[in-house]
């Protein structure tokens, strides 16, 4: 069977490949992830069909698929390191499950705060927040999501306490924090840009190490906060056990597909960011390593 793989790698793929995303039509891991399908198609000759399954079970769907190269699976920090770390019941294993293809785009958080709250700068609200322990509200899409995790590690990184408010969903989140009703939260740059363009909302740094591609202009919050690093990323993976030449080759054409302007253009602000399989693997144990400091300081569980 072994030497045989070559072979089907070099034919692959035959027939329709399916990429299952566990997050709804319209999302903008779901806008990425059609971009590259669509480009991935042209490069094959064959469908590349994008399966909306949000949640764990598209997860599960996808671990359950045969490891054949014709199922594959959006995979991001949450699903892949966040989430085993803080829901010990989780039905499936990112490790025993998936083989890592490649990452794919990484969005770049923006903290943001209402403007009453008078805050222009991450020195600003440090400052604001340490005098005033607790006074301080800040919306998230969820509990352990990505957005509460993010609050997380900055407060641990300032010595700054504020009152965790989690949503169902980013959508409300938003509109609370638009509203006054909260006063600062973390979200993805397309989410609230054209509320910070509108004066509804007072941008205050992007939680990646670097500044962000689509906001070159705000300050990222690590030129305050030395070492702060916080990145939203979405990959690729496939069913364990996927023969590894496959696997080489779809990681290969997915690169491929982010060095093509047009398909840059269809990202909605998220950077192209794709890697080898083992690349991905490395990164995935360092994120993890990185979180589960930050999830046991914070005792921070999903019942």
């Amino acid at each position: 069977a072994a030497s045989s793989h070559p072979a089907l790698a070099a034919d692959y793929p035959t027939k329709p490949v399916r990429i299952i995303v566990p997050f709804p039509a319209g999302a903008a891991a779901d806008g990425s992830t059609r971009a590259i399908a669509r480009k991935l198609s042209e490069d094959w000759g064959k469908p590349v069909i994008v399966d909306n399954r949000p949640g764990i079970p598209g997860m599960q769907a996808a671990a359950n698929a045969p490891a054949d190269g014709y199922t594959l699976v959006l995979g991001s920090g949450a699903s892949m390191v966040t989430s085993p770390l803080t829901m010990p019941n989780l039905p499936y294993s990112p490790q025993k499950d998936f083989a890592p293809v490649s990452l794919g785009v990484t969005n770049p958080p923006i903290l943001t705060t209402h403007p009453s709250l008078g805050v222009k700068s991450v020195k600003e609200l440090i400052a604001l927040a340490r005098s005033k322990p607790g006074a301080l509200n800040y919306s998230s899409s969820g509990t352990a999501g990505p957005f509460h995790l993010g609050m997380e590690l900055f407060m641990a990184m300032t010595g700054t306490s504020m009152v965790h408010v989690p949503y169902k969903g980013g959508a409300p989140a938003v509109a609370d924090l638009i509203g006054g009703q909260v006063q600062l939260g973390f979200n993805t740059i397309p989410t609230v840009m054209p509320h910070v363009k509108a004066g509804k909302l007072t941008p205050i740094g992007v939680g990646t190490a670097r500044r962000a591609r689509a906001a070159p202009d705000l300050p990222s919050i690590s030129e305050t906060v030395p070492g702060f690093d916080y990145s939203i990323w979405y990959g690729y993976f496939a069913p364990a056990r996927t023969p590894a030449t496959i696997v080489n080759k779809v990681s290969a054409d997915i690169a491929r597909a982010l060095a093509e302007p047009d398909v840059v253009q269809q990202l909605q602000g998220s950077e192209p960011a794709p890697t080898t399989p083992q690349e991905l693997a490395r990164y995935i144990r360092e994120d993890t390593a990185r979180w589960a400091k930050v999830v046991k300081e914070r005792n921070l569980k999903v019942e």
